[in-house]
């Protein structure tokens, strides 16, 4: 995805992922290290996109 395609993107906080997936923010947070949520970090916060938040659960559906 390039910097252009993110911009377009709404970005949503890690409380705002933490909620969509009924889990703690610490659990995204930790996702997020481990490299399997794709974010990006605007100053202290991390944002992730719609996309990159689909991807993820594609990636782990049974």
């Amino acid at each position: 995805m390039s910097n252009s395609q993110i911009l377009s993107k709404p970005l949503l906080t890690v409380h705002d992922a933490a909620d969509m997936l009924k889990v703690q923010e610490a659990t995204i947070r930790q996702w997020i290290r481990s490299r399997r949520i794709r974010a990006i970090k605007l100053g202290k916060e991390w944002r992730i996109t719609v996309p990159d938040l689909e991807e993820f659960l594609q990636k782990n559906t049974n």
